[in-house]
């Protein structure tokens, strides 16, 4: 008997070392509000709308210690709408992120899969879009996917570990393409500064043939093979350039907090290069016959936190074009978010955008809130109210 019982306290034991070494968190956000657009191709629109503030979603995320400081690692992240239950990302079952990979905490990670490109890591966190404002208050169409609309197939990333309150990474994705190696190909790299009250970043996307490599990488996308005539860039900021052999984002931000308030800034430059490189009428609705359409794009923001469970925010972003278009559009932001409890917030957003002058479809630019349906005129106003809960 005393045997038996030694040998079952023994098994416990090890069970329990066994458990300790390996884990499986399930995580999610539920984001669920009520959006008004004064102008949408005309009309007035109220709409529940899922995943503002954040994108709802579900996940699981795990880790198995190797030993010698060694992790493997992974990530599957589902987005949904909350109020269909329709799948996220153009209907993939993990779209947001998918990925395996090898962890230590003196060299940093290496993964493997569906990802995020270092623009996203490195300063995206910097724009009011991916903090009290909503997606639509993200640059206009999120033009240099600060805001984080598109993710990144078949990638191959790296980031580093903390040296100094400096990181760095960088990502590359194979195209896939028997032939032409550099058909689809995406890369990226990116370098952070945190230490006390300042943040920086900095990041470089460079992304051939965008329209389906970047823009229509989901399952519901219009695939090059298939309808080769199709464009996957809807936003009129650059929807004309859908024909664009190359897409290049260079982007920098960072934020300074003093007491309960924080400022912060981003500034990017996106290209999209060799206009009409990409065969097909429908992808070049203005017939350009080569060109690039080019945005300058300075955000500056403030939020203060008024009391520990009130936070308010405001913005201001403004976005250039030259090259083939000289559109430009002036967006104002307010925000407020009220915290219940640490995983529940109820918040409430306003985002106004003027545009002028010709957009990359060659005509008189009208306003395009990232996520909405074009204004019939120059303005657009559209808010936001909402609940958050995350598990």
């Amino acid at each position: 008997m005393k045997k038996s019982l030694l040998a079952l306290a023994a098994l416990g034991a090890f069970a329990g070392a066994a458990h300790a070494q390996s884990s499986v968190t399930l995580y999610g956000i539920i984001d669920a509000g009520f959006a008004y657009n004064n102008n949408s191709n005309g009309q007035k629109l109220y709409a529940m709308n899922s995943g503002n503030l954040q994108g709802s979603r579900w996940g699981l995320r795990g880790t198995e210690d190797l030993g010698g400081g060694l992790k493997a690692i992974f990530v599957l992240e589902n987005g949904f709408n909350v109020f269909n239950g329709q799948l996220g990302q153009g209907g993939d079952m993990f779209g947001r992120q998918a990925y395996v990979g090898l962890s230590t905490a003196q060299f940093g990670t290496v993964t493997l899969g569906r990802q995020y490109d270092s623009v996203v890591d490195y300063t995206g966190a910097f724009e009011v879009g991916s903090q009290w404002a909503s997606y639509f208050g993200a640059h206009p169409g999120d033009l240099d996917n600060m805001n984080n609309s598109n993710r990144v197939n078949n990638a191959i990333k790296y980031t580093s570990a903390n040296y100094a309150g400096f990181t760095f990474g960088g990502l590359y994705s194979l195209g896939g393409q028997a032939g032409q190696f550099n058909r689809n190909q995406i890369w990226s790299v990116g370098l952070g500064y945190s230490q006390g009250p300042l943040q920086l970043g900095a990041g470089y996307l460079n992304v051939k043939d965008p329209n389906y490599s970047f823009f229509g990488n989901n399952a519901t996308s219009r695939n090059a093979a298939t309808t080769p005539t199709a464009s996957n860039m809807t936003s009129r900021v650059y929807s004309g350039f859908a024909s664009a052999k190359t897409q290049q984002v260079i982007s920098a931000g960072g934020a300074y907090t003093f007491g309960a308030a924080t400022i912060g800034a981003t500034y990017s430059n996106t290209q999209f290069k060799d206009v009409s490189n990409e065969a097909g009428a429908g992808l070049n609705p203005a017939g350009y016959t080569g060109g690039s359409g080019k945005f300058h794009n300075a955000e500056i923001n403030f939020k203060y936190q008024l009391t520990p469970a009130l936070l308010l925010g405001v913005a201001y972003d403004y976005t250039k074009g030259y090259g083939l278009t000289d559109a430009k559009y002036h967006q104002g932001m307010l925000g407020a978010d009220y915290f219940l409890s640490k995983r529940t917030d109820v918040y409430i957003d306003g985002i106004y955008q003027h545009a002028s002058g010709t957009d990359s479809t060659n005509r008189t630019a009208v306003a395009n809130i990232n996520g909405l349906s074009p204004s019939s005129t120059s303005n657009q106003v559209a808010a936001v109210v909402g609940i958050r809960h995350k598990f």
